[in-house]
């Protein structure tokens, strides 16, 4: 049997154009024709042609050559360097150029948002294209690492131990270098190196300490100073909490964000109106998980006439707690009134109201009335009475549990995990994004919109059916 081998010595190895590297139908040309449809002073890039001074490349080109680079997985600016080199398609994306790794990261870290207004760009384009409507949003959320290591997050009492330490160490370089020779130049300038290093650290620590301070924060990581403390799946890392809306339609993203928070609570509002912004319209529903169940929050997108379809934490619990016969559902809620009746018919009054957790809080009238019930140590132990507990938008929350628990509803949010969280999946596990390079928030925020970005290119090569119907829809 013969063997197909190839033969490296061939006087010609590539086509006599460089045009001809690439065929017609390679996705290379579809995200090629998507950047030349962008418009850059809308991102707040300027061109400027006649600029005096050194050449520059092409913004068009370093912005081509990092969303190609992110839709394969390639995010290091030394392997775009490399691809520019050794790859067909980079070669042919750059038209032969080759940037090296620095002016890559440079052009990344200096156009962050930028990069976040290319999402923003290709939703209104795919409005444009009627492959957005914009009439059923979903929600999610997912924790990406951070560009730091765990062990560099530490609290404000251990900075405050270590600057004691570097403070000892600094007067002990001093007196040694009171009572060196001054012969000794060799030893003096040692000691003196060591003493400038001490005091660079003191004051980087002495910068955390304030700004944990300022921002209340008990810990801080000194790598990545915006980064937060997540559990995830991989354990305990330094990290974010990326997130995503989603059309309907064809799953494609309608707008990403960065929050340094551990969870979801109290984002349902920002990061729909983030969506509407984009959008120019109000969404008729809007589906998340019970991630984003508070109440006060979901109320903001109720009132704007949003139907809202978030189940409580209660409804999702995959183990239900027994039947309590003295749980808060079976005290009836009078609201002309303004209190509660217990089973056995006794009255729970209101009687202050906690801010903190939004909550008014409502008290037996009469404690004897506890204390004499055949119930008590069942219902209550408390030497006080039964109290309960109301969210001040308690109301609302109910009207979501019943809506939620709707034939409709159900059938919207079983939709939800098929059109939120496979953007998720295909950006950790295809795109290699499940940590970010970038540090900062401001960072992370542009990665995560370049992530999105090269999910919603790819749907639409698939949606529109191939690299060339894409490319006919960009140039109309």
């Amino acid at each position: 049997m013969s063997y197909i081998m190839g033969e490296r010595n061939q006087v010609e190895m590539f086509p006599a154009s460089v045009e001809d590297y690439v065929g017609a139908d390679d996705p290379v040309r579809a995200y090629d024709a998507f950047i030349e449809a962008l418009d850059f002073g809308e991102l707040g890039v300027e061109l400027e042609e006649e600029k005096v001074g050194s050449p520059a490349y092409h913004p068009k080109a370093m912005m081509k050559l990092l969303v190609y680079g992110y839709s394969y997985g390639w995010r290091s600016s030394r392997k775009l360097e490399r691809a520019t080199h050794h790859n067909i398609s980079f070669i042919w994306l750059l038209g032969g150029e080759k940037p090296d790794h620095k002016t890559i990261a440079n052009f990344r870290k200096n156009n962050k948002q930028a990069l976040c207004n290319v999402l923003k760009q290709c939703t209104r384009l795919c409005v444009e294209l009627e492959l957005i409507e914009g009439n059923c949003l979903f929600l999610d959320g997912s924790k990406m690492r951070a560009n730091a290591s765990i062990n560099k997050t530490k609290s404000k009492q251990w900075f405050r131990e270590k600057s004691r330490e570097i403070e000892e160490r600094i007067e002990k370089i001093l007196r040694e270098c009171e009572q060196a020779d001054e012969s000794e130049t060799g030893t003096l300038v040692r000691m003196k190196e060591e003493l400038k290093d001490e005091r660079i650290l003191q004051e980087k620590i002495k910068r955390l300490v304030k700004k944990m301070e300022e921002e209340e924060k008990e810990k801080i990581n000194s790598t990545d100073h915006e980064s937060i403390t997540v559990k995830g799946r991989q354990g305990v890392h330094a990290g974010y909490n990326a997130q995503i809306v989603v059309d309907e339609k064809h799953g494609l993203i309608v707008t990403s964000d960065v929050i340094n928070k551990n969870n979801d609570l109290g984002e349902f509002t920002n990061q729909i109106n983030q969506a509407c912004e984009i959008l120019g319209k109000k969404p008729n529903t809007v589906c998340a998980d019970a991630g984003y169940s508070k109440a006060s929050d979901l109320k903001k997108s109720v009132d704007e006439e949003i139907e809202v379809i978030v189940p409580s934490k209660k409804q999702v619990e995959h183990e239900p707690k027994e039947d309590d016969p003295f749980n808060k559902a079976k005290f009836k809620y009078d609201e002309e009134k303004n209190q509660y009746v217990c089973p056995e018919g006794k009255i729970l009054r209101y009687f202050s109201y906690d801010s903190s957790d939004e909550q008014h809080k409502y008290r037996i009238a009469r404690v004897e009335d506890c204390l004499s019930c055949k119930h008590y140590g069942v219902c209550t132990k408390g030497k006080q009475g039964r109290t309960l507990k109301r969210l001040k938008d308690e109301k609302i929350k109910e009207d979501l549990e019943r809506l939620y628990n709707t034939q409709v509803a159900q059938e919207i949010y079983k939709k939800r995990k098929e059109k939120v969280e496979l953007p998720f999946g295909h950006i950790k596990r295809n795109l290699n994004g499940g940590a970010f390079l970038l540090r900062g928030i401001n960072g992370a925020k542009a990665e995560m919109a370049i992530n999105s970005l090269c999910f919603n290119v790819a749907r639409m090569i698939t949606i529109l059916g191939g690299v060339r119907p894409l490319i006919e829809k960009l140039r109309i």
